[in-house]
């Protein structure tokens, strides 16, 4: 069981991560995308967003559902992350996870994502939709 019960939304349309060469200029439709984040490194250009604001023969992994721990999380806490994601990967469930000034985000394949849900609830987390009323 985890010693943090923290809150985790589940947002069930579909992201990617793509890949674009270093130095990329994005200009992509941002609208759709829970998460939208751009990553530039030295030899890379990484986007995570809605799988329908990527423009046709860009390289993509995915879909995945999107997680978001509810916050924000306060930067002295320890852990937050490895309490989320060791229980997935001791099922195989690989993971891509974020972290922007607030919270962290999780990425989970969609074949995996109800099941992810589950180990969560075992483990004592409250997995719930982003508004009230809405089912995941």
């Amino acid at each position: 069981m985890s010693l943090l019960k923290l809150h985790i939304l589940h947002h069930p349309e579909p992201h990617v991560l793509a890949s674009m060469p270093p130095n990329s200029d994005i200009i992509w439709d941002r609208s759709g995308s829970v998460l939208f984040s751009v990553t530039y490194t030295s030899t890379e250009t990484s986007v995570i967003c809605a799988e329908s604001a990527v423009p046709k023969g860009v390289t993509t992994e995915g879909p995945f559902h999107v997680f978001e721990v509810a916050g924000p999380l306060d930067f002295a806490l320890a852990g937050v992350l490895a309490s989320i994601i060791d229980p997935l990967a001791a099922r195989g469930i690989t993971v891509i996870t974020t972290s922007t000034y607030e919270t962290d985000w999780i990425l989970v394949r969609v074949d995996r994502a109800e099941e992810a849900e589950q180990i969560w609830r075992r483990e004592g987390f409250l997995v719930t939709p982003p508004h009230l009323g809405e089912g995941s």
